[in-house]
């Protein structure tokens, strides 16, 4: 349950405003300011089903790429030769959680973002199987995080600057 306070309504209003504008949106602020409750509470109410669905996905320290290849790709529709996207008239939002907490590899990435990013920069990734180029449709990428530090790491400003940042305050007694 979600109280209605003035940082609710903030909140709310920028996701629903940034989401109907088909503009990426990544939520920063500390755990517990209701970061991923806003997000979701927009995915199940704010979106009218007939030409919008969504997909969340929880990042942990052990998501690779091909998880969050596979993880995707298994929502996706067939639309033409090398093109997938949500079903014929949809948009889908990616909602991805906890965004910053793949591991950083010994070069100081993070394949699962650096994957991500290839979708963002390139519209598409390549098919782990037969190496043709997998272009993505229709995809709007929604994401939450905490500050680094505590397991989360920090994600690249190559990443980041694909987004519209807003940041979570604490709550006031």
């Amino acid at each position: 349950i979600i109280v209605t306070t003035l940082d609710v309504v903030r909140y709310s209003f920028l996701i629903a405003t940034l989401v109907a504008a088909h503009q990426p949106l990544l939520l920063v602020g500390p755990t517990g300011t209701g970061k991923s409750s806003y997000i979701k509470a927009h995915l199940a109410t704010g979106l009218d089903r007939k030409t919008w669905m969504s997909m969340v996905f929880n990042f942990s320290a052990q998501t690779s790429t091909s998880m969050t290849q596979d993880m995707i790709d298994g929502k996706l529709d067939k639309r033409r030769k090398g093109v997938y996207g949500p079903p014929v008239n949809k948009h889908a939002v990616v909602f991805m959680d906890d965004l910053n907490m793949p591991q950083v590899e010994k070069y100081g990435a993070q394949p699962p973002i650096e994957l991500l990013r290839q979708v963002m920069d390139h519209g598409g990734w390549y098919d782990r199987t037969d190496n043709s180029f997998r272009r993505l449709v229709d995809l709007q990428f929604v994401a939450a995080m905490g500050p680094p530090g505590g397991g989360r790491n920090p994600v690249t400003n190559r990443y980041t600057r694909h987004f519209h940042a807003l940041y979570a305050t604490e709550f006031n007694d």
